[in-house]
């Protein structure tokens, strides 16, 4: 009775306003605009936190990512569902991660933030979620053949405890060295002092919505990747009524805040090349599908105990690096000198891993 609370249709649609309340709030408390909550956004960001970038205008380590899986952890053991597992082709769950980030940096942002830029008038979100959807069709394609990663196994208690003790010394970084005014370095982590990574809403807040959006979307299962995968195959729009009310909501709350902005041009870290708007979360998308979840939805999976999809978010973060680093990770000027390039090899990766996982009927 109660997981059916969450799970039904009023449950998920109001799941859905509320993670869309907590990350407008977030916006309005100091994160960048239309970027309260952003998996791919937020990760890069802590890669270049940890210096594995050097970007100076996005390192911030972002709590909201700890926060979100803690409250995933949270609610699982509160409910009976820590389930410690893993072993489901972990390699190519890493590359999927991988793929995943480098397209959702051509866009910059992954599916929530998407959405929350056209719940601020970004009309290039348009664009980037008719790629995201048909990235998801690919993948359905190839699930109807047989397409499949295998099943993972369980596994001892202190496997499920990896990525929940991570995120909780990922937070202790941040309580022990903390920013210095002005300065772009405190200790071992790296702040950036300009740029989208100097923006962020207090500590407190960023954590306390990260928790709530962690716990809220571990009882609903929400998952944008989902929502469109279930539509395509089942013709099926439960998990849809969640992001329909995310948008919602999110929209009707940057009116009453008058940040609402309609156009193509001027939007907040964002471009205007749609084609690689498109292209770039087409890849995300059919990696998000071939993976089994979006990016918010392996973070919540991570929290359940699922080492695999932890594989996934740490193979999103090494990847936010590798874009920074080599020039694939789009700006508002455009997309990287190399970010095409990345996704074309994305798109081949992603068509061999489809391929070389469909299992035949016997």
């Amino acid at each position: 009775m109660q997981h059916r609370r969450f799970t039904g249709t009023f449950g998920i649609a109001a799941s859905g306003a509320l993670m869309a309340a907590l990350a407008v709030g977030l916006q309005h408390l100091g994160n960048p605009a239309n970027m309260g909550l952003c998996v791919a956004c937020f990760e890069r960001d802590i890669a270049g936190a940890l210096g594995l970038h050097r970007t100076e205008i996005v390192q911030y380590l972002r709590p909201e990512i700890p926060a979100l899986l803690l409250g995933s952890f949270i609610a699982s053991l509160s409910f009976g569902e820590f389930k410690p597992r893993a072993g489901s082709s972990p390699l190519t769950r890493f590359i999927l991660g991988m793929c995943a980030m480098i397209g959702a940096l051509v866009f910059l942002g992954c599916p929530w933030r998407a959405l929350l830029r056209l719940a601020g008038g970004d009309l290039n979100a348009v664009t980037g979620l008719a790629g995201l959807v048909t990235g998801i069709g690919v993948g359905t394609l190839f699930f109807r053949k047989g397409y499949s990663l295998g099943r993972n196994t369980p596994q001892r208690a202190g496997a499920g405890l990896v990525m929940p003790v991570l995120m909780l010394g990922t937070l202790a970084l941040l309580l022990i060295f903390p920013q210095i005014a002005g300065e772009g370095k405190s200790g071992v982590l790296f702040y950036s002092v300009k740029g989208p990574g100097s923006m962020h809403a207090p500590l407190l807040y960023s954590l306390g919505g990260g928790l709530a959006v962690g716990f809220l979307a571990q009882r609903s299962r929400f998952c944008t990747m989902g929502a469109f995968r279930d539509l395509l195959m089942f013709r099926h729009a439960h998990l849809l009524i969640g992001v329909a009310s995310f948008v919602a909501a999110a929209f009707a709350l940057n009116l009453m805040l008058g940040k609402v902005n309609v156009g193509f041009a001027g939007q907040p870290v964002a471009h205007s090349a749609h084609l690689w708007n498109f292209l770039g979360m087409m890849t995300a998308g059919w990696a998000f599908a071939l993976a089994g979840g979006c990016p918010g939805r392996q973070i919540f999976m991570a929290g359940e105990g699922d080492a695999d999809a932890g594989l996934f978010m740490i193979g999103m973060i090494v990847a936010a690096a590798f874009a920074h680093n080599f020039g694939l990770a789009s700006s508002p000027a455009g997309i990287g000198a190399y970010g095409d390039a990345a996704v074309y090899v994305c798109l081949i990766v992603l068509l061999g891993l489809s391929l070389a996982h469909v299992r035949k009927a016997s």
